[in-house]
């Protein structure tokens, strides 16, 4: 830990005693200087904690990364000391005064999480090689994402600052967490002892210390990006070419999970010119008898992608460095970089089911919620053949929605195109045809399946085997999707 055991004691009764929680800083600050805060502007946040109170300094110190007079933080730190602050790098000695030397960040209803003071908040300053980051923009993917059902075991890969495993410990009965990095570990330990958490913390690369052990749930924010594999900040860079880790963990997952255990994990991966880029990642799930949801939430061209990650660390303009990650590229004939969830789960079926896909449009959060109705989902369907699915009621999903496009002609407007439009979950859209459309108008959990067939084979001069027969794959694929629902009751 970064403090003995009496020291994280010591700095939690500071924390408690000050108020500085999210919600005793909202007090504090009010809703205009909140936001200013969320927008790094500190102005209104600073106005408002001129009197130096405990609280006031802390949020100028942790929040605001002022340097204040020594005994301003002294008051507000005690009982612990300036000297086991400084000592533990909670606090650094800075010009005439003390500042931030770690990001101390309240989270959650009263929680807080140690990581490394921001690239941002230091500029000119490189970044450790160890550097521990805090709650940036893809922890946040990973938190919303994570299925939240309770666990009896879950396990956190690359836990850096521990944010990862504290979200665990809200629904897992016991939390292991793995790193490289000995600071890293520190960082989580301190985050673990300071909101009176125990977790088993193991060092090593990836799943080599958990090697042989199961879990019901498994996390991973790992370092994914995409290059020739040099390493020069372990919180970015695993060592492995392209994107290489995104695979090795796909092929670990069978040997980690529990029956029924799941897997999620964040990833870049590559989209090489003359393949299909979908393909390419489903590859990674040959022969795990997983099945898999690989989403792609976002794309980014070759200098897009390298201009964000230089500009990550903090580092100084590299022309050399930025040209030779941008030749590896070309040379391996990347075209863009994909970043996603990769949700993985051992059902225990011969038959796994694996998607890749493009989901880019905003979703009604928590979509661990929605990935795990995914799952669910695919359980139904696989416990039921084609009499099966013909023997169910469905209904359309609530609030779906029918978008229309049309062209104005001789004898008024011609339909061109129908979309069904999901305003909820995963905020699904799908283009139709009639048929299909009288299929889902007509699902209102009444008649099963094979009974709406018969009505519209006799309305369209089909048969009823015939339009059944093609009608399977698509209920299947608008149940997946959670378009039309099966009625249980």
């Amino acid at each position: 830990m970064l403090l003995s055991p009496a020291g994280v004691e010591a700095l939690r009764t500071a924390l408690t005693r000050a108020r500085f929680t999210a919600n005793g800083i909202a007090d504090r600050l009010g809703s205009q200087a909140t936001g200013g805060v969320a927008r790094n502007d500190f102005r209104a946040a600073l106005r408002a904690t001129e009197d130096r109170d405990p609280l006031a300094t802390l949020i100028r110190v942790f929040i605001c990364d002022q340097t204040e007079p020594e005994a301003a933080v002294a008051a507000a730190l005690a009982p612990l000391t300036v000297a086991e602050a400084v000592a533990g790098g909670i606090v650094e000695r800075y010009a005439d005064g003390l500042r931030a030397g770690v990001d101390l960040e309240p989270y959650g209803d009263d929680w807080w999480v140690l990581a490394d003071v921001p690239a941002s908040a230091r500029p000119g300053k490189p970044l450790h090689s160890e550097h521990v980051l805090g709650i940036g923009g893809a922890t946040q993917t990973l938190i919303g994402a994570a299925v939240r059902r309770p666990v009896e075991t879950a396990l956190d890969l690359g836990t850096g600052s521990g944010v990862q495993a504290l979200h665990l410990s809200t629904h897992a009965r016991r939390v292991t967490a793995t790193d490289v990095s000995e600071r890293a570990l520190r960082f989580a330990a301190t985050t673990a002892a300071l909101n009176g958490q125990d977790w088993e913390l193991l060092r090593g690369d990836m799943v080599a210390p958990v090697a042989g052990r199961r879990f019901d749930l498994v996390v991973s924010n790992p370092p994914f990006v995409v290059g020739p594999g040099t390493t020069t900040h372990v919180y970015r860079d695993s060592g492995r070419v392209g994107d290489a880790i995104g695979a090795e963990l796909a092929a670990a997952a069978p040997h980690l999970l529990t029956e029924g255990g799941t897997m999620q994990y964040l990833a870049n991966w590559v989209h090489v010119a003359g393949e299909e880029w979908d393909e390419r990642v489903a590859g990674w799930f040959a022969g795990t008898g997983l099945d898999a949801w690989v989403i792609q939430r976002e794309v980014a061209d070759p200098m897009a992608y390298v201009n964000l990650w230089l500009t990550d660390v903090g580092e100084a303009a590299d022309p050399q460095r930025m040209a030779a990650w941008l030749d590896w590229f070309d040379a391996h004939k990347v075209e863009a970089v994909g970043f996603g969830i990769v949700s993985l789960r051992r059902s225990g079926n011969d038959q796994p089911v694996v998607r890749v896909e493009d989901l880019r449009q905003r979703v009604e959060p928590p979509m661990g919620d929605r990935i795990a109705e995914w799952f669910d989902r695919q359980d139904w369907l696989r416990s039921r053949d084609a009499d099966g699915l013909l023997a169910a009621r469905y209904r359309a999903a609530e609030g779906l929605q029918l978008r229309q496009e049309a062209t104005m002609g001789d004898e008024g407007w011609a339909v061109d195109r129908q979309v069904l439009a999901m305003p909820h979950g995963l905020r699904w859209t799908e283009e139709i045809d009639p048929l299909v459309l009288a299929l889902v108008g007509g699902a209102d959990g009444r008649l099963p399946l094979r009974d709406q067939l018969a009505l519209l084979a006799a309305a369209h001069d089909v048969t009823p085997d015939e339009l059944a027969e093609a009608a399977g794959p698509i209920v299947a694929h608008l149940v997946e999707r959670g378009i039309v629902e099966p009625v249980t009751d």
